[in-house]
């Protein structure tokens, strides 16, 4: 199915506009038990290198996961891709282009061989585990390359932006589980 522009913008901003209306409490603790799904899943404690994001504008927050003993990778958008930099906690990090933290351009690259999980942000997913992002198509873009398609993906949005059916385009690519603050939910 192939719907218009006009009603994914529309779609996007009312669920921005639910995200970012959550009080700190509600989106704290909606966030901790995402946090917590994924620290018990499969996909997490057999990873050694995990994409993620810093939160923006109140998407869940990943941070208490970045005490794990794991590598993080944390994206930094340069021109329409995105490039994937190692990150530990304490290290330095800077806005980007588009007021999203990021780490340092001399902050050593990640490739994509020696990447096991991603953890894809989104403004919704549905329940095939397609995704509703923010427009820039840098997801897309990444995840339809050949290199990066095989690897395995977490979708991470809260409960009501866990739809039935989404709009697509044909370069959607859906991902492999969506976690919400009530657990993991495969794809089929």
């Amino acid at each position: 199915m192939v719907i218009s522009q006009p009603v994914k913008v529309e779609l996007r901003r009312l669920l921005l506009h639910k995200r970012q209306s959550m009080n700190l409490k509600e989106w704290q603790e909606k966030s901790r038990l995402i946090c917590s799904h994924l620290q018990a899943s499969s996909p997490f404690t057999q990873a050694k290198t995990i994409l993620t994001y810093f939160s923006f504008r109140q998407e869940p927050d990943l941070s208490a996961l970045f005490t794990a003993k794991k590598n993080w990778g944390f994206p930094r958008c340069i021109n329409q891709s995105l490039n994937w930099h190692l990150w530990h906690p304490g290290n330095d990090t800077r806005i980007g282009d588009y007021g999203i933290l990021e780490p340092l351009p001399c902050a050593p690259l990640i490739k994509a061989n020696e990447v096991d999980l991603i953890l894809v942000p989104a403004v919704a997913c549905d329940i095939r585990g397609y995704r509703l992002g923010y427009g820039g198509g840098f997801y897309d873009r990444l995840l339809s390359s050949a290199e990066w398609k095989s690897k395995p993906t977490i979708g991470i949005v809260f409960d009501f932006a866990y739809l039935p059916q989404l709009p697509i385009e044909t370069w959607d690519i859906p991902l492999h589980i969506v976690c919400t603050e009530t657990g993991l939910k495969m794809m089929q």
